[in-house]
């Protein structure tokens, strides 16, 4: 089942599929979510913007939740950055 990227609202959290934490969009853009900067981590991948592929969404929660099919940790590894389209 394909998500409706236009269900996901801006400043939805984003967890995993262990209930972990993994971001906040900031907006969606084309077919990946941008998350905002404060979710970009540490060392050389501070203050840029990450992106998660649709292909990781497995659906929004009623509350605007979005739920990933990876876990928290894998989620973050499949983590793109701006020009890895």
């Amino acid at each position: 089942m394909m998500v409706d990227l236009s269900s996901i609202k801006e400043h939805a959290d984003i967890i995993g599929a262990d209930g972990v934490h993994v971001g906040t969009v900031d907006h969606v853009e084309g077919d990946r979510i941008k998350l905002i900067k404060a979710d970009s981590g540490q060392g050389s991948h501070a203050g840029h913007h990450h992106y998660i592929s649709k292909g990781l969404i497995a659906g929004v929660d009623e509350d605007g939740t979005v739920r990933l099919s990876a876990t928290g940790a894998n989620a973050v590894l499949f983590e793109e950055e701006k020009d890895e389209r």
